[in-house]
């Protein structure tokens, strides 16, 4: 019989923080996974560039801190940036989960936290990055789009792709049904990608490939 009590959890005291600027239903999705334990980390702050973002209630209701960054009292992106990064350093924030955060990390913010920023967007990337995916898949003809977790870089959604999944484009859709269908995959996708990357359960193959690995 193995003794699995002399094993080290990888993710024992491992601490995350989350960015949004908006309904933060993927943050949601994040607290609900660490809530029952499927993500074993704990949820230490959400930053947000939005005082109205519904996400702040999100963590008003789970008891989680908050930090509002106001673009407008900084001179520029890197000086909030480096304020933001003291904030994270302070409270010995591990990994950082992007979440409908509609803000372009610097290169300051990305070298600091390298490999340990992820974000989910609404497209099989690297077809249809930045803003409008949705529209643009549904504009272009495509039959599938779907969903990406990647790790973020210095460009526009062009960090290395950690997970991916696939949503079928009906005759019918809309914008807003084609992206509701995506949304509801993001919210099982992104959890599972947290959930690796707190366990390190994440095997780099080189420096674009990465795979999920022991789940």
């Amino acid at each position: 019989m193995t003794d699995k009590t002399n094993k080290t959890d990888k993710s024992q005291g491992k601490k995350i923080a989350v960015l949004a600027s908006g309904s933060g239903t993927n943050f949601q999705a994040i607290i609900d996974s660490v809530d029952t334990g499927y993500i074993p980390a704990s949820i230490e702050l959400l930053i947000t560039d939005n005082a109205q973002a519904v996400a702040l209630k999100r963590a008003k209701k789970a008891n989680i801190d908050t930090r509002i960054f106001y673009p407008s009292r900084y001179q520029n992106r890197e000086a909030m940036e480096r304020e933001m990064i003291k904030e994270l350093k302070d409270r010995e924030v591990d990994y950082i989960i992007l979440a409908g955060y509609m803000r372009l990390l610097t290169s300051i913010f990305v070298k600091e936290y390298k490999n340990k920023i992820v974000n989910v967007h609404p497209s099989l990337l690297p077809a249809f990055p930045g803003d409008n995916s949705v529209k643009e898949a549904l504009d272009y003809g495509v039959k599938f789009t779907g969903c990406t977790v990647h790790f973020v870089d210095e460009g526009v959604d062009t960090g290395p792709i950690l997970i991916q999944r696939p949503v079928k484009v009906f005759e019918n859709d809309t914008a807003d049904s084609l992206k509701g269908r995506i949304q509801k995959r993001e919210w099982q996708l992104l959890p599972r990608a947290v959930r690796a990357l707190v366990t390190g359960n994440l095997k780099r193959i080189d420096e674009r490939k990465w795979i999920i690995i022991n789940e």
